[in-house]
């Protein structure tokens, strides 16, 4: 498995390595052709300066010796002037060819134009007064050619003209591009093989990422990946990748949170709609079996199914309007003061407290951007359950506002029995009631709370409840200033 993972013709190993090698082998390739012609022409340059040097070491005296002895002479004598290699012609005003050495090897001389030699002999009088060049004549080797006018007695005699075949040099050449070639055959061998061991080292923290994306695609979402394996990108893109799962096993567990709370809310809900509507169907029963003609049966029948109905009214109310705060829909908010907004709600409240004492602290104002009917419904809610929580006759409600530089809060504050502590998590979930037979005797649901929870978070505000048993409760709500 691993030996696939690594050279399996799509790895990123195998990409890497051949692509890291193919541009080794095209830099040896672009070095091989620079060095082809560099050397090339250093070698050629070189033999013709070499030639060159030698010829200026002879005097012109030793050239005419030579020339009159070869002259005079049987050809297969030897002259007093000998380059090993080369073939030595003179060539005289008149365009004569006379050999003065000749290589037992390659003893062809080629033969140039006659202006070629005439331009030569005219050019007598210049510094360097040697003319070379590489040149194939007639289908013949290439050759290395080297002219060299001669002066006699103070005048120009002709010319010599030395020249070797480039066979040699082009060997030569050959095996420096045949040690090149091996050179660079064993680098990219050697390459290989360290290039191979090098990416498996460096790939392996990316292995290891990839290993353990497997292993959370299998379903273990809690696991992550290691941010600390010494590659930036690769720690970048690991620490993204563990952001990305942190949402993700974050909605999977608020939408499985969500299923939950709606399967709850479903059976709540349906609790709820079936109690008041078994009731009234009870009645309905009663009175359809003969209690109707009863006057006294009849008003007490009309009477409770009436309440049922209301309650059951009130219920569809709740239900819609929490579905339409789920949706957030857009507030119409206005700036206002929240304390002049509950003191223009004094009479009622003080009507719905009853006989219990009802107290208004606002030591300053209270600046805030509300939705006014809305906000009025969570300090009804808040104030309604401070009255069903509290002594008919020796409760006290206090409405007390405070402020600070960045929010207000407004607290609701009883003496009535308490809420357990256990109870407080859970005060603003749906059709939760800490204590059902009192919720049962006001018509309650146990949604009032969690409408107002969501109203002031749609204000960008929360709402805070602190209670001890029998000494009271307090619910705060903290809204923003404007």
């Amino acid at each position: 498995m691993k030996h696939e993972r690594f050279f399996h013709l799509n790895s990123l190993r195998l990409q890497l390595l051949s692509r890291s090698l193919l541009v080794i082998l095209s830099l040896l390739m672009l070095i091989g052709v620079f060095q082809y012609v560099f050397m090339k022409q250093f070698i050629y340059t070189n033999k013709i300066r070499s030639i060159e040097d030698q010829i200026h070491l002879i005097p012109d005296d030793v050239w005419k010796h030579d020339i009159e002895t070869s002259q005079n002479v049987k050809q297969s004598s030897r002259p007093m002037v000998y380059f090993p290699g080369v073939n030595i012609t003179f060539i005289n005003q008149k365009i004569t060819f006379l050999r003065l050495a000749k290589d037992p090897h390659h003893s062809y001389f080629p033969k140039l134009s006659a202006s070629t030699y005439k331009q030569v002999m005219k050019n007598s009088n210049q510094p360097g007064n040697t003319t070379s060049f590489i040149k194939k004549i007639d289908g013949h080797q290439e050759q290395v050619i080297v002219l060299k006018p001669i002066i006699f007695d103070g005048e120009i005699q002709g010319v010599i003209q030395i020249n070797t075949p480039t066979e040699s040099l082009k060997d030569l050449l050959i095996r420096q591009m045949l040690i090149f070639l091996m050179l660079s055959l064993t680098a990219m061998t050697i390459a290989f093989f360290v290039f191979s061991s090098v990416l498996k080292q460096t790939l392996v923290p990316l292995f290891t990422t990839t290993k353990k994306v497997e292993h959370i695609n299998a379903g273990s979402l809690h696991d992550r990946l290691p941010v600390n394996q010494g590659q930036i990108e690769l720690d970048r893109l690991s620490l993204s990748i563990n952001e990305m799962l942190e949402r993700l096993e974050k909605a999977f567990r608020a939408e499985t949170e969500a299923k939950e709370q709606m399967r709850r809310f479903v059976a709540d809900a349906s609790h709820e709609l079936r109690t008041p509507l078994t009731s009234i169907h009870g009645f309905l029963e009663v009175l359809l079996r003969g209690a109707s003609s009863n006057p006294e049966q009849l008003n007490d029948a009309l009477k409770s199914m009436y309440g049922e109905s209301k309650r059951l009214c009130k219920l569809i109310q709740d239900l819609l309007l929490l579905a339409q705060l789920d949706q957030l829909p857009p507030f119409q908010k206005e700036c206002c003061f929240v304390d002049e907004l509950i003191l223009d709600m004094k009479p009622q409240l003080i009507l719905l407290a009853g006989n219990r004492k009802v107290l208004f602290d606002f030591p300053s104002r209270l600046p805030s951007e509300v939705n006014k009917d809305q906000f009025k419904q969570v300090v009804l809610n808040l104030f309604s359950n401070a009255v069903q929580h509290t002594n008919p006759t020796t409760g006290v409600i206090q409405v007390i506002g405070k402020v600070n530089e960045k929010e207000l809060s407004l607290i609701i504050q009883d003496n009535g029995h308490g809420i357990p502590q256990e109870h407080l998590p859970h005060l603003f979930e749906r059709f939760y009631k800490a204590d059902a037979s009192r919720s049962r005797a006001y018509g309650g649901a146990g949604l009032g709370l969690a409408i107002s929870a969501s109203i002031i978070e749609l204000h960008g505000g929360k709402i805070r409840v602190k209670s001890k048993l029998d000494v009271g409760t307090d619910f705060e709500i903290v809204l923003p200033l404007t």
